[in-house]
């Protein structure tokens, strides 16, 4: 299994998560086996400063992910997700290491759109 996971700084499992999957600096792809992770890849995201609706779902696409780990994301993203055949779950926190476990463990396994106007400032999917 292959999991994306929106990070704010690059240090390998240590990297911390970011809260919002589309506006963060790197997504971090983490090859998992057995509930062992085999291989890290570190990314810069190519849309942090401009994104568009359905750009990172692709580009998450494009690396073969089946899992998308994130703080939070909006309605939209959710839906795309899902087109794209690919799992969101939100309420990722601390660093690629601890979402990894909560994932693996049971604790985050579903998307819950985030308030966009509160929690990102605007009012955008």
């Amino acid at each position: 299994m292959r999991i994306a996971i929106s990070v704010e700084t690059n240090n390998g499992l240590d990297s911390n998560v970011a809260f919002h999957f589309g506006r963060c600096p790197y997504y971090a792809f983490v090859d998992v086996e057995e509930n062992e992770v085999q291989a890290v890849e570190i990314i810069d995201n190519p849309y942090y400063n401009n994104h568009q609706p359905g750009t990172v779902p692709a580009l998450v696409k494009e690396h073969n992910a089946d899992v998308m780990l994130s703080g939070g994301m909006g309605r939209r993203a959710v839906s795309l997700f899902q087109e794209f055949d690919i799992k969101a779950a939100t309420g990722a926190e601390g660093t690629i290491r601890t979402a990894l476990k909560s994932y693996l463990g049971g604790e985050l396994s579903e998307a819950a759109p985030c308030e966009e106007g509160i929690m990102h400032g605007k009012g955008h999917d």
